[in-house]
């Protein structure tokens, strides 16, 4: 059954709201949303309140039709926290913290979107989350993919999370990011973001969950080689990356994803924290056009 949410009696005049709907689109992640418009969930306490609810319970949220300015797109997203910008795209002039994710048809090519990953664990404290809405789709194809990290790390066999319930991992933007620039601009930009270092698995500071914490961004483990795990060079160097590559092809399982095609207007919210997320390209030469509001989130603990 859906969850519904009703208004509250003091919600302001100028927000005109009755029901929100959220349908589940999966067993394991993503509902859809109908019946609101962030615009007004940008200034309604208790409507904002909901969606951060079914936001913790489904991880991620779906809406079309959210017809909204990039004032509003800024100022709902910043109801989580505050806002980041991104070290190598940028962010609008006039919106700090909205990110421009245009692929056009004279843009160049890479792939970053396409792996699946968590948003910014290259830093010292992730994302928390991100507010995503497309401006420009192709008729078909450049689909979205979500990931419950949650579940990943629930159905993992026994002896596996025991192997690696203390372990921590290196998170680098220069091995992704800056593999592409000169070796000084590479260098320049790992002394702005060292190297991370966070737990292998982690706990969700609100909800309690644990959370397979590795993904594209992460290069190795750092304490991985201790008398129980290594008896000779074999068992460390491969077996540490055999294991990490295990672990991060977690994400690939598709009873753990959601898919969404996206359509002009429609937004995704979800928490970066539990998932991790692939945008497929597969739609040149059309052009795809995503402005995206990230927010600042803790230290991974």
């Amino acid at each position: 059954m859906p969850d519904t949410l009703s208004s509250s009696p003091q919600t302001p005049a100028l927000v005109h709201r009755t029901t929100v709907t959220a349908e589940p689109l999966t067993c394991s992640i993503g509902a859809e949303l109908s019946g609101v418009s962030l615009a007004d969930a940008a200034r309604d306490d208790d409507l904002f309140a909901e969606i951060k609810n079914l936001l913790l319970t489904h991880k991620v949220l779906f809406l079309r039709d959210q017809d909204i300015s990039r004032a509003d797109h800024v100022a709902f997203a910043a109801r989580f926290g505050a806002l980041e910008d991104h070290p190598v795209a940028g962010s609008d002039p006039d919106h700090p913290g909205l990110v421009r994710i245009y692929k056009e048809l004279d843009s160049p090519p890479e792939h970053y979107e396409n792996a699946l990953h968590t948003d910014g664990t290259w830093r010292v404290t992730p994302s928390m989350g991100a507010v995503l809405r497309c401006v420009e789709s192709p008729p078909v194809g450049g689909d979205t993919i979500w990931v419950n990290m949650v579940e990943a790390y629930r159905r993992l066999p026994e002896d596996i999370k025991t192997r690696i319930g203390g372990l921590r991992a290196r998170h680098s933007i220069e091995a992704t990011f800056g593999a592409v620039m000169p070796e000084e601009q590479r260098h320049a930009l790992k002394q702005r973001f060292p190297d991370a270092e966070h737990p292998v698995v982690r706990t969700h500071p609100e909800t309690g969950e644990e959370i397979l914490f590795v993904n594209a961004f992460t290069t190795h483990f750092v304490n991985y080689h201790t008398p129980e795990n290594v008896r000779f060079g074999q068992d460390y160097a491969p077996g540490a990356s055999h294991l990490l590559t295990y672990l991060i092809s977690q994400a690939a399982i598709p009873e753990y994803q959601v898919r969404w095609r996206w359509t002009p207007n429609s937004v995704a919210i979800w928490d970066n924290r539990s998932t991790q997320h692939y945008a497929v390209q597969d739609y040149w030469p059309a052009v795809r056009k995503m402005e995206r509001a990230g927010i600042v989130g803790d230290r991974p603990f």
